[in-house]
């Protein structure tokens, strides 16, 4: 989607800190790509956020899809541990 160059982008100034490493990687994308660092940051951050699941679910996803557990057999199995925790 092109932007019109009349159209202002708000721009907040933040303030983080980040080890050696991650600075010199910073550094060469900003050369590679002929950009700033804040647009390196910027085009990072909008890559991790499209496409990424926080790492747990994803396994849990995969875990549960193994089961093949049914919703009527997974309502069995609720209403089963409901009764035995009701008789301890």
């Amino acid at each position: 989607m092109a932007i019109p160059s009349s159209m202002a982008i708000s721009r907040i100034k933040g303030t983080y800190t980040l080890d050696a490493e991650t600075v010199r990687v910073l550094n060469a994308l900003a050369k590679r790509w002929g950009t700033s660092k804040s647009d390196v940051l910027r085009r990072a951050i909008r890559v991790a956020a499209a496409g990424l699941e926080p790492p747990g679910a994803t396994v849990l996803d995969q875990l549960q899809g193994r089961v093949a557990l049914t919703n009527a057999a997974a309502g069995r199995w609720a209403a089963a541990v409901r009764t035995e925790r009701r008789t301890r």
